[in-house]
């Protein structure tokens, strides 16, 4: 069961953020997602009881300004996960961890324990780096070249997986990296982790083909989604000899009537979006992450302010039920979703929309 993330049976749906306050909402709402532990809790307990089936958070140090410096407060991402494995009982949980910020042998070691604590539902979220001013918060240089945040990356992944597969000692002798006599136990509960790499970049996406059982990215929608999902199958199968996926993301209001998931919407990610911060988050997203091209900035702005420039799907059960359809369609192995307040609209999308895609054939009841 804890590996039943990667059995390619069905269409897997997570949560992404909420580790995070505000989530992805970009909003000066009062009712926006605090991101608290004890809310961390009741979100994890809840999503494990409607059939979740997995939760990825962000690593955060600092905000993104704004009215309200949105993402202020972040937990972080591996104390969340041990946390929250121990206080559920079948989903699975990522930790979300920077190749810049944190050295391989203490992830290897974390991830490990994690695992072991949780019986095997562990996973890693790899994040090749971005941010410039959270470079700047550690002291360090921001590497211009994404092909350099990707070769120190795909090192440190190396070192990682190697930990958790060779008995007794070794030396390693890198670019990046010069290490003796490394050993590490315990190893994780059950062989490899599930590895996610989030990336939209084609460097991203060709790192993630390479190594990840799922390359982690933002799509417009199922028609510029779908080459995507393909391509990353095909370069992992053709250029590294493995099988890969894809997963997207995307941000929901469910409601009975659409006009009532539209009117709520637009009061949350319109009238009272943080617009200061929107384009403070655009703007580092353009100039640094090479995720998005300009007019895909200029397209999502909404988007950025609903949910981080992930899709929105807004509708009644029926329609999210389709949308979220039409993406396993399209070839998408799964998607991680976002609400404005994860605990307390989670139980209606666990009611309505989730037996919907079960009876499309979409998913498997858990």
């Amino acid at each position: 069961m804890s590996k039943a993330i990667l059995d390619g049976k069905d269409f897997k749906i997570g949560l992404f953020s909420a580790n995070c306050s505000s989530g992805l909402a970009v909003t000066k709402s009062e009712d926006r997602w605090s991101g608290s532990w004890d809310d961390n809790v009741r979100m994890a307990q809840v999503a494990d009881e409607v059939g979740i089936d997995f939760l990825v958070p962000i690593a955060r140090w600092i905000g993104y300004g704004g009215e309200t410096n949105f993402h202020e407060s972040v937990l972080d991402p591996t104390i969340w996960a041990a946390g929250l494995l121990a206080a559920t009982k079948r989903i699975n949980v990522f930790s979300t961890i920077h190749t810049a910020y944190t050295h391989p042998i203490v992830a290897a070691k974390q991830m490990a324990t994690v695992d072991q604590l949780s019986k095997g539902r562990a996973g890693l979220n790899v994040v090749a780096g971005w941010n410039q001013p959270e470079y700047e918060t550690f002291g360090m240089d921001l590497p211009q070249s994404h092909d350099d945040r990707y070769a120190l990356a795909q090192e440190w992944l190396d070192i990682v997986k190697k930990i958790w597969t060779t008995p007794g000692k070794f030396d390693w002798d890198g670019k990046y990296y010069q290490l003796q006599h490394v050993e590490g136990l315990p190893k994780p509960y059950d062989g490899m982790l599930p590895i996610l790499n989030a990336g939209s970049s084609d460097q991203g996406r060709d790192y993630a083909a390479r190594n990840a059982d799922f390359v982690y990215t933002i799509v417009g929608g199922t028609e510029d989604g779908a080459p995507v999902a393909a391509k990353v199958k095909s370069d992992a199968r053709e250029k590294y000899g493995r099988t890969s996926g894809a997963f997207t993301l995307g941000h929901v209001v469910v409601r009975p009537t659409e006009k009532e998931a539209q009117d709520f919407y637009n009061d949350y990610a319109n009238i009272n979006a943080d617009w200061d911060a929107v384009d403070n988050l655009m703007r580092l997203q353009g100039l640094h992450a090479q995720s998005f091209t300009p007019e895909m900035l200029a397209m999502f702005r909404p988007r950025f302010a609903g949910g981080h420039g992930t899709v929105p799907l807004i509708g009644t059960p029926d329609q999210v039920a389709n949308q979220l359809a039409e993406f396993a369609a399209a070839g998408f192995g799964g998607m991680s979703l976002a609400f404005l307040n994860y605990a307390d609209e989670l139980p209606y999308f666990g009611q309505e929309v989730l037996p919907r895609l079960e009876a499309k054939g979409v998913r498997l009841p858990r």
